[in-house]
């Protein structure tokens, strides 16, 4: 998420969500139905043992796609955030065999650069309780007072999350479309989605409970460009998200570096298909992927791994996701 979008989430929700019976320990979207009020995994409660082992019948060859940009210094950033590796040799050789050795050292946003995986901590929303009071709410009703500290999040660290692996789908919005790319700010809609996957002879209830759902908007063609990559992106929005909270997906994701639609259509709603999705319901968003190899392969349904780095804290995580055929 860039941080000219983040600064107008923040001005969005300078008026605090009100409703009835917002008390700290139930709210509009707290505690959770399924997995209770101290749970911080979220939609990756969904991938058991079953689930792996379902997901494991879509490997029939044992191809191995990367959905995963490459980290480099030259890969869109936003505002002030960077990504720097320095390489520090060693020397000199050490013992009789002369061994030598490299070391390097990486200055970046570990969560929101480069492919990323979203964790529960990275987005909430600003909540006025019935006592009065106010304060920033994520995921399962947890605050900022119970949070924050200097070292990281308190709760709903990345660590917290469990591995993904589950039935993955490619939804090929833009290819359905007869583009190689969506054009700036398109609302893909559940019509769409729909249509695209009757294009690649799916049928809407093959997505199930702890699926993975990619979108493929075309946007990773202009990885080199960031001028044009970091401006008004496609993407999914409310009505799409609906549609993923029912079908109970553990994350969804895609070729751009927010997923939703940016601005979202309702000039009034900041980033709402982050809050719908990851706020409220726990599911999780990968941003800044590629798809351009199973695309080629015709490759729609996989097997699907992502393993968020499990840093102690962290709002999220760099990701090498892969699916495997």
């Amino acid at each position: 998420m860039s941080r000219t979008i983040f600064v107008i989430a923040i001005i969005a929700m300078a008026a605090p969500i009100v409703g009835a019976a917002q008390t700290r320990e139930a709210g509009p979207w707290w505690p959770h139905p399924q997995w209770g009020a101290a749970d911080q995994a979220g939609a990756s409660n969904r991938i058991t043992p079953e689930k792996v082992v379902e997901a494991l019948e879509f490997v029939t060859r044992g191809q191995i796609y990367e959905l995963g940009q490459i980290y480099e210094a030259g890969m869109p950033q936003f505002g002030t955030r960077s990504y720097a590796l320095s390489l520090l040799a060693k020397g000199p050789s050490q013992g009789t065999n002369a061994t030598v050795f490299n070391d390097d050292f990486l200055a970046t946003q570990i969560g929101q650069t480069g492919t990323q995986f979203d964790g529960l901590g990275h987005i909430g929303a600003e909540v006025r309780f019935d006592d009065g009071s106010a304060d920033y709410v994520f995921y399962n009703g947890f605050t900022a007072a119970e949070m924050d500290a200097t070292d990281g999040l308190q709760q709903l660290g990345v660590e917290h999350v469990r591995p993904i692996i589950t039935h993955g789908v490619l939804v090929d919005v833009a290819g359905s479309k007869g583009m190689t790319r969506l054009p700036s700010s398109y609302e893909v809609t559940l019509a769409d989605l729909r249509a695209a996957l009757a294009r690649q002879g799916m049928q809407e209830d093959s997505i199930g409970s702890g699926d993975a759902v990619l979108f493929n908007y075309g946007w990773s063609e202009l990885w080199t460009q960031p001028e044009l990559y970091n401006g008004a992106a496609p993407g999914i929005g409310l009505e799409v998200a609906a549609w993923l909270v029912a079908r109970e997906v553990t994350v969804t994701g895609s070729d751009t570096y927010i997923t939703e639609v940016v601005p979202n259509p309702d000039p009034d709603l900041a980033i709402p298909v982050h809050q719908e999705l990851l706020m409220k319901n726990g599911i999780f968003n990968i941003e800044n992927m590629q798809f351009s190899a199973l695309l080629a392969d015709d490759a729609y349904e996989f097997l699907f791994i992502a393993m968020p780095i499990r840093f102690k804290g962290a709002t999220g995580s760099p990701l090498r996701p892969i699916a495997i055929r």
